[in-house]
């Protein structure tokens, strides 16, 4: 069944800008997908303006959870800054592009159109001459054309790239390994130098610190206080096979011959895809959320000690969204968002860096 709680009430009331001008921490989040990165900022003491993304469902998503924000769903490509409200001192640009055009999974990377999105930022940074901008991604980003040509184009406007920094969303408290490209922009010396001293602060969460103590699901059994925590329907053939993964971190190896699928014995278990049909470990951090979060058979998705694959809620959580946030869509597409989505921990572990950057940036702009 579809999971639907944009069917939760929303209302209808045209947008009110009701932005403090004095806010020294206005924001544009460019990108915005279903509001990881301005839920964070939020959190953080940011006040996001404005939101633009061309996804639909995100962009129902979003509505959902930051209704004060001013949404634009529109092409970016199609978009003139000139028709946006005219926000002086703007502290912070977000431009979290599409990350698949520059992913070593794509075979098609170089012919991705997507790629050229990134360059778009150049338009509001020119516009909105913000203090500091904020471009995550992943790392293949750094060795792009794309990320060359980026470079050149904000020379001239007065702002300088500071070292590509690649970082392991597992060191900011995320419950997650997760690689991530986190490059800024500013005008300030200062506020670069200050970035590229910068030493992630080491926290650590756990599978179970997220998940822990969520309800225990059989297959197919949805908690009746949240539609998100849904246990997939396993077909029978699967649900043997898990009976075999041992509890844990327990990986496909365990299967008897008599289960294991044919493909898998043909690479066995050095090739590149190992992690189908293994478990999570409570001690440990998940592996790398991906849009197939869900499903046993795209990567090490298995719960660690129940019989099913995580949930959308545990996905979520795994992400670092907040437990009541909501979500529009059905289940893929739900999955498909959490996915794509920054994870919140990383945006928050830097956003007191960031507040230092614009404060250095408001100060030294030389």
């Amino acid at each position: 069944m579809s999971i639907r709680d944009s069917e939760a009430k929303v209302s209808k009331s045209p947008h009110k800008n009701n932005l403090n001008q004095s806010d020294e921490l206005i924001t544009i989040d460019l990108f915005s997908g279903s509001g990881a990165v301005t839920a964070a900022l939020k959190e953080a003491g940011f006040q996001v303006a404005v939101a633009l993304d061309n996804d639909a469902t995100a962009c129902k998503t979003y509505r959902l959870n930051h209704q004060e924000v001013d949404l634009r769903e529109t092409d970016i490509c199609a978009v003139s800054v000139k028709d946006l409200p005219r926000i002086p001192n703007i502290s912070l640009l977000v431009v979290c592009a599409p990350c698949q055009p520059f992913s070593l999974q794509n075979q098609k990377r170089n012919k991705d159109p997507r790629s050229k999105l990134v360059l778009q930022s150049v338009k509001f940074i020119t516009e909105f001459s913000p203090n500091l901008v904020f471009f995550e991604n992943v790392p293949g980003l750094a060795s792009s054309p794309e990320f060359r040509k980026l470079k050149r184009l904000l020379s001239p406007i007065g702002y300088k790239l500071t070292r590509v920094r690649l970082f392991d969303a597992a060191d900011f408290g995320v419950p997650q390994r997760r690689k991530r490209c986190v490059v800024m922009a500013s005008k300030s010396k200062s506020a670069i130098k200050l970035f590229n001293s910068f030493t992630p602060p080491g926290i650590k969460a756990t599978v179970f610190d997220a998940i822990g103590k969520l309800p225990v699901l059989k297959s197919g059994e949805q908690d009746s206080q949240d539609a998100l925590h849904k246990a997939r329907q396993h077909k029978p053939i699967v649900l043997e096979r898990l009976q075999h993964i041992p509890k844990d971190g327990g990986s496909r190896s365990s299967l008897p011959e008599h289960l294991q699928l044919d493909c898998h014995k043909r690479m066995g278990e050095t090739q590149t895809y190992s992690d189908v049909y293994g478990r999570m470990k409570w001690n440990d951090v998940a592996p790398t959320l991906t849009t197939g979060c869900t499903d046993v058979t795209k990567g090490r998705f298995v719960h660690p000690d129940q019989n099913r694959a995580i949930t959308l809620r545990e996905a979520a959580l795994l992400q670092g969204f907040p437990l009541k946030y909501k979500f529009s869509g059905n289940s893929s597409s739900i999955a498909r968002q959490i996915g794509n989505a920054v994870p919140l921990g990383l945006v928050t572990q830097l956003a007191p860096l960031m507040k230092n950057m614009i404060s250095l940036a408001k100060g030294d702009i030389s």
